[in-house]
């Protein structure tokens, strides 16, 4: 709300990929409330386009997610190492997680995944033109099971409602509503 304004930041906890910070903050009625923020280094996600068989796929990673206990299917993604440009990350994230790499790269889009809370800013781009490197090699305690689904596939996916990741959403739906950019691929 324009006039509110942070007073002062308290650190609460700092982990090896996160911090949680207590904030004291005036709104323009002049009265101070606390407001808990994660702050987040920044991420990346992106959409490999595959040419397989004929057809368009997408290269998609199932794996278990700790806040949710259960598995589920996104597009690629990964968080920035200090020093390291956003294209610089899904380079290196797309080869580490599904054993590819692209000759070109778009940008998307960029978005904060929930600024209610936290300011993570991820970058999103589209890979295409992809070439295998032998297989992937995800972090050490990274599961990753590797899924190639067709683009009409994904498209009534999205549809049904059976894809639930935010970034993952946005990248297919961003690819499949701009026709044009699929064609001119």
């Amino acid at each position: 709300m324009p006039g509110s304004h942070i007073v002062s930041s308290e650190g609460i906890y700092s982990g090896r990929l996160l911090r949680l910070e207590l904030l004291q903050v005036e709104g323009p009625d002049g009265r101070r409330r606390e407001r808990e923020v994660v702050r987040h280094p920044g991420a990346v996600a992106f959409v490999p386009l595959l040419e397989e068989d004929g057809q368009q796929k997408v290269i998609l990673v199932r794996q278990y997610r700790v806040p949710l206990d259960k598995e589920i299917l996104e597009i690629p993604a990964g968080t920035l190492e200090e020093g390291e440009s956003p294209l610089e990350c899904a380079k290196r994230e797309l080869s580490e997680e599904t054993g590819y790499r692209a000759r070109r790269w778009e940008k998307l889009a960029e978005f904060y995944t929930s600024p209610g809370f936290c300011d993570e800013r991820l970058h999103l781009y589209l890979a295409c033109e992809l070439e295998p490197l032998g297989g992937n090699h995800p972090d050490e305690g990274e599961f990753l099971q590797i899924e190639k689904i067709p683009l009409e596939e994904l498209e009534r996916r999205l549809k049904d409602g059976k894809l639930a990741d935010a970034k993952t959403l946005i990248g297919l739906s961003l690819i499949l509503c701009d026709n044009n950019k699929i064609k001119s691929l």
